[in-house]
């Protein structure tokens, strides 16, 4: 891969994973509009590495504080601390888990086309305005139950579908469950974490069982991008969170379904 490939498409990976534009769409759509060949499951890693990496990093005193909170509520058989928020992050793992590993391959050769990136882009991107423009929403992270955990991971499995946006989908459930925008957007984060661990490992296995080629210096610098580019995303996102709320992505998303349907579907 060439190095100047391997750096746009670390940008658009770490900038677009955590923002909820759907990064999947523009990993689709670029080498579309660059004439690029598929990156590859080598480089998907490098950059799921790197965006891994960034979301530990920026949110480590709270993963610090959730496992070890975790590991006191299992020893002790009762919540403490954040233990049921680590509880409820795992569960609402579960659905994409199941349907990562259950259809993943019907999804990759049957939901990667411009049509649903169309479709998916605009519907979720309307569904993620209404539910930030709804009111009465105050509930924090303390206030979530099992079934509001379900809920959100129900909404991560969805977004499976390119186009859709895992964080666009799990802070929309939140939304409409009632939180509040930096609760909603927090979940979300710590959300990434066990998902993007489980993609990970998976193409880990994917590329230890085949003969595919590693392109090193195009692995570390894909991932070195998308590391940089996530922590300048995540820190963006959350600082302009209460000024500017959800609509700048949602008018983006508006723009890109536009966009998508005059250039590949006219």
């Amino acid at each position: 891969m060439d190095l100047i490939n391997a750096v746009i498409l670390g940008i658009i990976q770490g900038i677009t994973e955590f923002l909820p534009i759907s990064s999947s769409a523009h990993l689709i759509l670029a080498p579309l509009v660059a004439g690029w060949k598929d990156q590859g499951v080598a480089f998907d890693l490098a950059v799921h590495i790197g965006t891994l990496l960034a979301v530990l990093l920026y949110f480590k005193n709270d993963v610090t504080n959730l496992i070890y909170d975790g590991f006191c509520s299992f020893q002790h058989r009762q919540f403490v601390g954040q233990g049921k928020i680590l509880l409820l992050l795992i569960i609402a793992t579960v659905p994409a888990a199941l349907v990562g590993l259950l259809l993943m391959d019907l999804i990759d050769e049957q939901l990667r086309s411009v049509e649903v990136v169309f479709f998916t882009t605009l519907g979720f991107g309307l569904l993620l305005g209404w539910a930030d423009w709804r009111p009465n929403q105050q509930r924090d992270l303390s206030s979530l139950r099992l079934k509001d955990a379900l809920l959100i991971g129900i909404a991560q499995a969805f977004a499976l579908i390119p186009g859709t946006s895992r964080s666009g989908a799990t802070i929309t459930a939140s939304l409409l469950l009632g939180l509040s925008r930096e609760a909603a957007s927090r979940f979300s984060f710590l959300l990434a974490i066990p998902i993007t661990a489980l993609a990970a490992s998976a193409k880990i296995l994917e590329v230890a069982s085949s003969d595919i080629h590693i392109d090193l210096l195009a692995f570390l610098v894909g991932g070195l991008t998308s590391f940089v580019m996530a922590l300048t995303a995540i820190h963006f996102f959350l600082k302009w969170l209460d000024r500017f709320g959800m609509w700048p992505y949602v008018i983006y998303r508006i723009v890109l379904a536009a966009l998508i349907y005059f250039i590949f579907l006219t």
